[in-house]
Formats: C-alpha cells, structure tokens, sequence
C-alpha cells in the first residue's frame, strides 16, 4: 500500500458555527461539493455523530472513482472532528476549526493509504498526479462551501 499525508487549509470570512456545521452535516456535501458523487448512511452514530458511519464516493480530474467508508471517531464541537477510513482508501481524516484574524480557518488532515493494486502500482511515478489531483478536489470543495455560504474563500 502506498502512503499519502495531505493538509488543505480553507480560509472563509464566515462565522465558525456556519462553516462548522456545513462540513459536519456529510449528507450534505454532494449538494454543494463538486467531485462527490455520493454519501450514504450505513450506521447512525451517537448524539454527536460519533460511531456514525458512512459510504463516500469520489470521483476527480483523473478517470477513477473511490469508494470508502468513514466512521467518525471524535468530534468535539466547533473544534474538531475525526474519521477513520476503510476501503479503497484506508487511514484517517481530521478536520479542525479555528478563528485568525476575523477568518474561519479549517483545516484538513488526511492520511491515508491505497488499496487499488493499480494505485499501489502506480505511486512511485504518479504520486505528484495523485497529489495534484486530491488539491483540485478539495479546491472544489472549498470553492463550493465559499458559495454555499455566500462568502469568499480567503487564499
């Protein structure tokens, strides 16, 4: 398997609580990210979403889709929520909420392996791709909650 380790920084001139609970309501981001095909509930979680777990499918620039399932492990709210991924993608995702200067900063860690053999195959000469092609996708993603909210996302 091929290891990957990804950080997105989203700067938004919103208050927290708005962006706060666009990316904790998953249901939801098909309606305003570009690039997820879909997000299915396969396991109600706790009151605070913890033990949820939930199919994603992704597709990008490239010519492939992956399909992952992510149970939510932590949330603390208005701080920070965690997922573990298994699937095509195995590994963990960290989204954390923090105010700078009058801005919204979000932050994204994502790390995570690849389980497609092909993936695998590939990454020693294709990791740049791979890398180039999951900043486009989150550049979707920040581009369409920017417009969601009706503000500006902050390079």
């Amino acid at each position: 398997m091929a290891d990957y380790e990804f950080v997105t920084i989203w700067r938004f001139n919103a208050p927290k609580e708005k962006v706060w609970d666009e990316i904790y309501h998953f249901e939801h981001w098909p309606e305003w990210w570009r690039g997820i095909e879909s997000i299915i509930e396969l396991e109600k979680g706790d009151e605070n979403g913890i033990g949820s777990l939930r199919r994603h499918t992704w597709k990008s620039v490239l010519p492939y889709k992956l399909t992952f399932d992510m149970r939510t492990t932590r949330v603390e709210k208005l701080v920070l929520m965690e997922a573990a991924a298994i699937g095509e993608l195995s590994g963990t995702g960290l989204w954390q909420f923090s105010e700078i200067d009058g801005l919204t900063v979000v932050r994204s860690d994502w790390r995570v392996k690849t389980t497609k053999s092909w993936m695998n195959l590939l990454a020693p000469i294709a990791r740049p791709l791979f890398k180039w092609n999951h900043d486009v996708v989150m550049r979707w993603g920040g581009e369409g909650l920017a417009k969601r909210l009706g503000v500006t996302l902050v390079d």
